[in-house]
């Protein structure tokens, strides 16, 4: 089994993913991992430059979906390519610091879930309209309060679950998208009493 798995959905990062991708195995060079990019037939041609930029490198693995099929689905679709013991799910567009993989790995050897989150110490968000920023943390702040759940960033993206998790909550009755979808994943994850972390990071 491969250590760690990351899952990068993609829909037109053709100028994100390749130094996004160059980030990664520079920062986990020690590390065994594999990296599924899940590519939603970008038109600007994502999956063509990781096709050619990375074809001959083993950890990289491509997926060619016929359209844009939203984010729930292509983590779905990545994890049937993955064999990690751990699951790291991030964006392409480099919101997501690759620099914080290895501190959610160590922390993921004692807590089942570990989010990355914006909003633990404050709001860590740069170069982000007001009006975004608000509607994020205060989308956050309700879900918080209606689900009960004790996480500041249930939206967040960023995670490292351990496949226990994933084999547990039962993923073929998820039918979530977007932010919803990473919204019940913790909350699944709570009801089977999985233990969950977050930790700060600058988004």
């Amino acid at each position: 089994m491969t250590k760690v798995s990351i899952l990068i959905p993609t829909y037109n990062e053709r100028n994100n993913v390749v130094p996004l991708l160059q980030r990664i195995l520079h920062t986990l060079a020690h590390e065994e991992i594999e990296i599924v990019v899940i590519d939603d037939n970008s038109p600007d041609g994502t999956g063509d430059v990781i096709q050619s930029t990375f074809g001959q490198d083993e950890r990289v693995k491509l997926l060619r979906r016929q359209g844009k099929m939203g984010l729930g689905s292509a983590i779905m679709d990545g994890l049937n390519l993955s064999s990690g013991k751990y699951i790291i799910t991030m964006d392409a567009d480099l919101s997501h610091n690759p620099n914080d993989i290895p501190r959610m790995i160590e922390e993921a050897k004692t807590v089942d879930l570990v989010i990355g989150s914006r909003y633990i110490e404050g709001v860590n968000v740069i170069n982000w309209p007001m009006s975004r920023l608000l509607l994020s943390y205060f989308a956050n702040k309700y879900v918080k309060f209606f689900t009960r759940l004790r996480i500041n960033d249930s939206t967040s993206g960023y995670k490292c679950i351990n496949t226990r998790v994933l084999k547990k909550i039962n993923l073929d009755k998820v039918q979530s998208e977007g932010y919803s979808f990473q919204i019940e994943i913790n909350f699944l994850a709570v009801v089977k009493k999985f233990t969950i972390k977050e930790i700060p990071i600058i988004f």
